[in-house]
């Protein structure tokens, strides 16, 4: 076998594996939004954080990364809309924009579709680039919920990161552990059907 046989196909996302209609779409839009409602719901509270510890960021880059950008940052983009609407799915049932978390909502639209376009092209392929894909979206995540924490509760930028960023590094590596596994193993059985 050659490098070239044995390289990864890129180009794709797992979702592109399924037979393309507008109706494979917009299943696995709302199915991404869905999932990641589910997935808040599976919260903890940080003692001294407004923020919990929550399945749903997990959820949004397995859904970007699956999806690819587009989907991806659709299906986060029904999440927060219906969620800002009233749907009791964001973190432990609640609804509605504004809450201190919202931030973070905000950053997985953006994050889902930068994991996506980092999965388009071979992101999610091997247990190293989905860790990098994984950490990526992290940082963006983080890069939005934060400063919004800090804005929506008057902390300032260093409590905002005690409060909002270190108490969830940890399960974050735990996460993208689960990512760099699942990921790559879904394209190697993807591969052998094919």
């Amino acid at each position: 076998m050659t490098t070239a046989a044995a390289a990864p196909r890129t180009g794709a996302v797992l979702a592109d594996l399924l037979p393309a209609t507008r109706a494979r779409d917009i299943a696995l839009v709302l199915g991404g939004a869905v999932l990641t409602g589910l997935a808040a719901q599976l919260s903890v509270p940080v003692p001294g954080s407004p923020v919990p510890v929550t399945g749903q960021t997990f959820a949004a880059l397995l859904v970007g990364t699956s999806l690819g950008a587009r989907r991806g940052f659709l299906s986060l983009a029904v999440y927060a809309l219906v969620g800002s609407a009233g749907m009791p799915w964001f973190s432990a049932g609640s609804s509605g924009p504004g809450g201190a978390s919202f931030g973070y909502v905000l950053g997985m639209l953006l994050a889902a579709a930068a994991v996506g376009a980092l999965a388009r092209r071979g992101g999610d392929r091997s247990v190293l680039r989905t860790a990098g894909t994984m950490v990526a979206g992290s940082v963006i995540i983080y890069a939005v919920g934060v400063p919004y924490l800090a804005v929506h509760t008057g902390m300032s930028p260093g409590a905002a990161i005690s409060a909002g960023l270190v108490p969830f590094l940890l399960g974050d590596a735990l996460k993208a552990a689960l990512a760099m596994g699942a990921l790559p193993a879904a394209w190697k059985l993807a591969g052998r059907r094919d």
